[in-house]
């Protein structure tokens, strides 16, 4: 669940994909080749159908404009670096951003991975990563200020 999880903001949605990966996943069984591990196998069918789902529900590549949406918890007693906050602050970023972001950072991708699997340019592909990046930088920065009682 965890590799749909960091695609997929929607629990429920990301469960649903999961299941769909298991089902590819057992009636696939045969052609895995057992040249690399069973589980990165799993994992990449994983992130196929992640991205699937994004692509069926209207993934799109966004620009500037989505920036405004991004908005701050109102409210943190303290900040710390718990995967609950980390993902959340994850799940802030546009899907475009969020996707990218997750296959090079937490998933190792390289851009014109990135870019082949869905189907953009590599330099969308980095674009996108800055981007993610600046407003990943952007949140950490007002969750500490506002943490501190600085904002």
């Amino acid at each position: 669940l965890g590799v749909c999880r960091s695609y997929i903001k929607d629990l429920q949605f990301a469960e649903d994909v999961m299941v769909s990966g298991f089902v590819k996943v057992f009636k696939n069984l045969e052609t895995f080749r057992h040249e690399g591990s069973f589980e990165g196998w799993i994992r990449q069918i994983m992130v196929r159908e992640s991205i699937t789902h994004l692509r069926k529900n209207q993934f799109v590549v966004f620009d500037e404009t989505v920036l405004e949406k991004v908005h701050p918890q109102s409210t943190v007693d303290s900040f710390d670096w718990d995967t609950e906050r980390i993902q959340s602050l994850i799940d802030a970023l546009p899907d475009g951003y969020r996707t990218v972001f997750v296959l090079y950072a937490i998933d190792g991708y390289r851009h014109q991975e990135i870019a082949k699997e869905l189907d953009i340019s590599e330099s969308t592909s980095k674009s996108q990563l800055f981007k993610a990046r600046r407003l990943l930088q952007e949140q950490l920065k007002r969750q500490n200020s506002i943490g501190y009682g600085t904002e």
